[in-house]
């Protein structure tokens, strides 16, 4: 071969093939680097964009981000749906819903949110789902009372207008009750008839719950924080309205009698208000 090419007989009957072969090579070379100059550009503006986004929803002074994998939210639904006896489809729904609220809500106020993505997305979606008696809430422990913020314009948005009531030892600065009611207002619970009421106190406190037993509430999410006195279950479950729900963290195994589990959700355990049994039919 190598004498072949070297023939001058042999290089002018080839020239015409080798200049096809050359062009058809500049032009894939060309469409190659336009290509690869277009990708260049995508990258560097996806690199820009996700610097935008790492700094709305990324893990800094949150307990963890907020920029879910599909695999996480398809789990979440199918957690939502199984617990709340909805389908798929509307179970994405709220599951979206909420994710939105979450981000909103983080983003206007002050603080975060405790608890992971799937876990607080997964408790904004299934509570209204699961149509609690009334709209009384009740919040045992509280962060930055971004979560009751939340949790009531996803009730709102199902048609329960909820009265919100927050009790918290308030204990970690002497602003920490301001900073909370503001956050509470992103709820729409600024003034009026469903004005958040924020009790300081210790839950285990009997005189504290004392003054919480002036109503029966519909939801109560328990939230004390790690280094509060022990509780006991039943003391929660006295306030709850029948049917009510009463949500605790999944390693929270403490029992009471009229609670009856409804599911898990993520790190959260759904607990069920037993109904009081009908009475007997007069003969």
């Amino acid at each position: 071969m190598p004498s072949l090419l070297s023939n001058r007989l042999a290089q002018r009957v080839l020239r015409p093939a080798f200049s096809l072969v050359e062009q058809r090579m500049e032009r894939v070379t060309t469409a190659f680097q336009t290509d690869l100059d277009a990708l260049h550009h995508e990258v560097a503006d996806l690199r820009r964009r996700q610097y935008g986004l790492s700094l709305l929803l990324d893990r800094a002074g949150r307990d963890g981000d907020r920029m879910p994998t599909a695999t996480q939210i398809d789990t979440l639904v199918r957690e939502v749906a199984a617990v709340t006896g909805r389908d798929a489809e509307h179970a994405r729904r709220e599951v979206t819903v909420a994710y939105r609220h979450l981000v909103a809500v983080e983003a206007l106020g002050t603080g975060g949110l405790a608890g992971t993505l799937s876990d607080v997305c997964g408790r904004l979606a299934a509570i209204p789902l699961l149509a609690p008696p009334n709209g009384e809430v009740l919040e045992i422990g509280t962060r930055h009372g971004l979560f009751a913020a939340a949790l009531q314009r996803m009730l709102h948005r199902g048609g329960v207008e909820a009265r919100l009531t927050v009790v918290d030892p308030l204990a970690d600065a002497p602003t920490r009750a301001e900073l909370i009611r503001g956050n509470l207002s992103l709820g729409g619970s600024a003034a009026g008839d469903h004005a958040a009421r924020l009790v300081r106190g210790d839950f285990t406190d009997p005189e504290v719950r004392a003054g919480l037993a002036d109503r029966q509430y519909g939801v109560i999410v328990v939230d004390s924080p790690q280094d509060a006195a022990p509780y006991d279950l039943e003391q929660a479950a006295a306030l709850a309205a029948p049917g009510a729900l009463v949500l605790v963290a999944t390693t929270d195994r403490t029992r009471a009698d009229s609670l009856r589990s409804a599911g898990e959700i993520a790190q959260t355990r759904y607990l069920r208000a037993e109904a009081p049994a009908p009475s007997p039919a007069l003969s």
